[in-house]
Parts: structure tokens; sequence; C-alpha cells
């Protein structure tokens, strides 16, 4: 159980690290690029439904730092 406990917490730690690196790369890249590409690819599952959730402040998407908030919590609530 250690174990699939352990994958999770890596699991989240992995996905709270890119959607953090995406949020910063969509302040200063326009165009998409390999990088951002592969970052949404691996990010959008996540933020996708918590978009229709966490409403727009005016022109700000809250949504990955909901999503950053969650994963953390799952990640140390686990024992």
């Amino acid at each position: 159980m250690d174990i699939l406990f352990s994958f999770i917490r890596l699991v989240c730690d992995v996905l709270t690290f890119a959607i953090i690196i995406r949020a910063i790369l969509s302040w200063f890249l326009t165009r998409p690029n390999t990088l951002t590409i592969i970052l949404d690819k691996l990010t959008e599952p996540i933020l996708a439904p918590l978009r229709r959730i966490v409403p727009r402040v005016g022109m700000f998407d809250l949504t990955p730092m909901v999503a950053v908030i969650l994963l953390q919590l799952i990640a140390n609530l686990l024992p």
C-alpha cells in the first residue's frame, strides 16, 4: 500500500509542477511550441473539468491555482 501512496504523491507533485510551468509559460509564450503542447496534453485532463466549476475573475483564469491546491491537498492527506 505504501508504494501506491508514494506513486500517487509523485503523480500529484509532477502534475503540480507541470501546471505551474504551464501557467508561467502562458505569460511569456504566445505561440505553441513542443513544450507547451506537451504540458497542455498533460494538464488539460485536470484543468478542463475544473474550468466548468471555477468562474473566471475578469481576464484571470484561477483554475491552475485551484488545481494545484487540490493536488497538494490530495498528496498531503495520504497516510
